[in-house]
């Protein structure tokens, strides 16, 4: 029994502690930094080229759509309106905004009704092939018609006379008894001073302007405001919105606008030129777009 009792009250051997020690600790730090430092090395100059990447898109996309705003409306623009002004760091772009066209009924067949008097003021004449772009019946009494807008004194848009109806002209188009043809009634009574060598009449609402101003990087554009003769009137933001213009942001960051425009005659279309600069963190994108202009009156 004593012998049992001995055994049984021996004490067994500790067992080692598990863990690291300091040394081991401060290797491990020391082998992870330099691998995370590799790997660094590794990864940055993809996110970067990333982040470059994306920069550039954005710049690119920003200058773009500005242009193709733009080019929609310089395509729809009344023949003969395209103009440009530079003035400090403003560059201003404005045209008359062409919502329809069609031919008016100069000769017979048809009756006196319905051909476009050019001696005398006239209420109602038709069109050969109807507006299309329209809901009829039209009545409106902030549009304008025009006929043969060449641009010259006597014969420009800009002037409200001879050439377009006056500002607050009653235009009413409806779908004529004749197959194909519309009923254009004015009110009052007016006498355009011009035909058209090719029977254009335009439905127009009015001008649209763009402006860059380089100093606050910003490209606006203005509409449904009143029209002036003198572009110089409506070069600035202040101009625009006391004639009663509404305005809208198409792009920021932008460094410059070039607005260029040649003007070119009966036999070839004009062709305006816009280059556009956008800048961001240091980088720069340009954009170019030209664009034809179609000035047959």
């Amino acid at each position: 029994m004593s012998i049992a009792s001995h055994n049984s009250t021996q004490r067994q051997p500790k067992r080692p502690t598990t863990g690291f020690t300091l040394i081991e600790l401060v290797v491990t730090l020391s082998i992870s930094t330099i691998v995370v430092s590799f790997a660094a090395m590794f990864i940055s100059a993809p996110i970067q080229g990333f982040i470059d990447q994306s920069r550039r898109v954005r710049l690119v996309d920003a200058a773009n759509s500005a242009l193709s705003r733009m080019s929609r409306d310089v395509r729809r623009a009344l023949p003969n309106t395209v103009r440009t002004r530079t003035s400090g760091a403003i560059t201003a772009l404005e045209m008359i905004s062409t919502l329809d066209g069609a031919r008016y009924r100069e000769q017979p067949p048809g009756t006196t009704d319905q051909i476009l008097d050019f001696t005398t003021s006239d209420t109602s004449f038709n069109v050969i092939g109807a507006f299309t772009e329209i809901s009829k019946p039209f009545s409106s009494t902030s549009h304008y018609l025009v006929i043969y807008n060449v641009g010259v004194p006597g014969a420009n848009a800009y002037e409200l006379s001879n050439v377009i109806t006056p500002p607050g002209t009653q235009i009413d188009i409806a779908a004529d008894t004749v197959a194909g043809e519309d009923r254009v009634t004015l009110s009052p009574a007016f006498r355009f001073s011009y035909g058209s060598p090719v029977q254009r009449v335009f439905l127009v609402d009015g001008p649209i302007s763009y402006l860059c101003d380089s100093a606050a990087g910003t490209l606006t554009r203005y509409s449904s405001y009143a029209i002036a003769g003198n572009h110089a009137d409506r070069d600035s933001h202040g101009e625009l919105v006391a004639a009663g213009a509404n305005f809208g942001l198409i792009a920021d960051r932008l460094a410059n606008c070039t607005f260029s425009y040649a003007p070119g005659s009966a036999e070839r279309a004009g062709m305006l030129s816009m280059n556009v600069r956008v800048a961001e963190q240091g980088e720069t994108v340009a954009l170019l777009a030209q664009v034809h202009v179609d000035n047959v009156p």
